[in-house]
């Protein structure tokens, strides 16, 4: 049986999906029976706030359920203070590490603080940039660095195609976020960019997935 891998939603699994759930609250509501990500999100970091609901993330990542750290990271177009961003930004990837998981980053014009934090923190985990729709030659610096990228929506448009298909395709991975769309419409443009029969480019993405999450179970 194929199955698409969905690494970052804010819903419950489709049948024949394998999905990271991502919870930026409500911690209390994972449930055993499914994959997440726990992280605080930078649109939702409260200075008076975070640390406690950080405590929080802390339990909850250290459950089977939880696959991976995020999404966290860096946003320079919302109204957080890019400060306060930047150390709980540091407080996830310390996490990350402790913990041996996966780290899910969002990036919104931050890309060069992104980068300089994840070195001055010394990231040791796999490191998964989602939701990307930016150009080539950022695409090929994130790939380089050895890190992972996910793409979603981004990839109906032919120039996200291109950068898709320019690109190590044991570094790619896809996603749904929390756009209106279903996984496999998102393999099909994937694998339509690299010119690969969709059940056959779905084992690539399946065993990309189980390089940084384990053994996939639904």
């Amino acid at each position: 049986m194929i199955l698409l891998i969905n690494i970052h939603s804010h819903s419950p699994a489709q049948k024949g999906e394998w999905v990271i759930q991502n919870k930026y609250a409500g911690f209390d509501t994972i449930s055993t029976q499914g994959n997440y990500s726990v992280g605080l999100h930078p649109w939702y970091i409260n200075e008076a706030t975070w640390e406690p609901a950080f405590l929080e993330i802390q339990q909850a990542a250290n459950t089977t359920a939880v696959k991976a750290v995020g999404e966290c990271g860096l946003d320079k177009i919302c109204t957080t203070p890019f400060p306060l961003q930047e150390t709980v930004f540091a407080a996830h990837i310390r996490l990350a590490n402790a913990i041996g998981k996966p780290l899910i980053i969002h990036c919104v014009q931050a890309y060069e603080e992104v980068f300089a934090l994840l070195v001055k923190q010394s990231v040791e985990v796999p490191v998964v940039f989602h939701g990307f729709n930016k150009k080539l030659p950022l695409a090929h610096r994130i790939t380089k660095a050895g890190y992972y990228i996910s793409f979603g929506k981004a990839l109906q448009q032919p120039r996200i195609q291109q950068i898709f298909a320019a690109l190590p395709l044991q570094q790619c991975l896809l996603e749904t976020d929390d756009a209106a769309i279903t996984i496999s419409e998102v393999y099909t443009w994937a694998a339509t960019a690299v010119n690969i029969e969709k059940d056959l480019f779905s084992l690539h993405i399946e065993q990309n997935a189980s390089a940084l999450f384990g053994n996939l179970t639904q």
